[in-house]
């Protein structure tokens, strides 16, 4: 674990941080050359994604906070928005979709043009992000003796069991979202130019990882077998799926919206 990467003047610089930052980079410059293939200002790209950033932290942790506050009524929202952990990716994804089309709206972009180009971007900046909270220790799944489980004794929460002291290996699923998530990434960039809806099929695979990688975590069950974070898969996909089919069918349709 490396929470801290190094400081400045005193000042702690978390790797979280840090490949939040990388993410963003990897993410804009993407999301540039996309919106530059489409004829569109690669300033556009950087806003979008600038506001997908912002959009996504302050989704991810208010969702964590409301549903702490909600399961548990003594529980101090202001301590829980201060905390180094607690996340949601849920609560990022809506934030980030909600400010990043926003802001494309804002520069005059077909939304449905901007959500294609952001495509890849995402799922390269989602994985960047992900090494950022296998480094801090933050959102790892449950207990394992799989060869390559991994122990976080400084994590968030430390993986101690309080009855004996002794320090647990956990699945390690923040990097298996990375591994899904680069190839994801690396497919929907050759794709770009043959896609009827590029960000439909980025809903669809990065659900089918989340639905499979969260049957690794602890989470709370909200429908039948599925967790909070399996149900959203499962509308991602759904949204995805049937968005794609309907474009597909109808090209002419996709390309008015593409247009605006």
């Amino acid at each position: 674990m490396y929470p801290v990467l190094f400081e400045i003047f005193g000042f702690p610089i978390s790797t979280f941080g840090v490949m939040v930052a990388a993410g963003f980079l990897a993410g804009g410059f993407l999301a540039a050359r996309s919106f530059e293939r489409a004829g569109l200002p690669g300033k556009a790209a950087w806003d979008m994604v600038t506001w997908c950033v912002v959009g996504g932290l302050l989704g991810a942790k208010l969702w964590y906070v409301a549903e702490q506050v909600a399961r548990d009524g003594g529980a101090s929202a202001f301590e829980l928005l201060t905390s180094r952990g607690g996340i949601t990716w849920y609560g990022g994804f809506l934030g980030g979709t909600i400010l990043g089309l926003w802001a494309a709206h804002s520069s005059k972009v077909p939304l449905l043009t901007a959500a294609n180009c952001a495509a890849p971007s995402l799922a390269v900046g989602q994985a960047l992000g992900r090494i950022g909270c296998f480094l801090v220790g933050d959102d790892y799944g449950v207990r394992s003796d799989v060869p390559w489980a991994v122990a976080f004794p400084q994590g968030l929460p430390p993986t101690i069991d309080p009855a004996t002291n002794e320090v647990f290996r956990v699945h390690a699923t923040m990097l298996y979202e990375t591994l899904w998530l680069l190839p994801v990434g690396a497919l929907l960039w050759r794709r770009r130019a043959r896609s009827p809806f590029l960000f439909g099929e980025y809903l669809m695979l990065s659900g089918i990882g989340r639905l499979v990688i969260e049957s690794y975590r602890l989470n709370p069950i909200l429908v039948g077998p599925f967790s909070n974070a399996q149900v959203v898969a499962l509308v991602c996909i759904a949204i995805g799926a049937s968005g794609w089919l309907w474009l597909r069918a109808n090209p002419a349709a996709a390309a008015t919206r593409a247009k605006g």
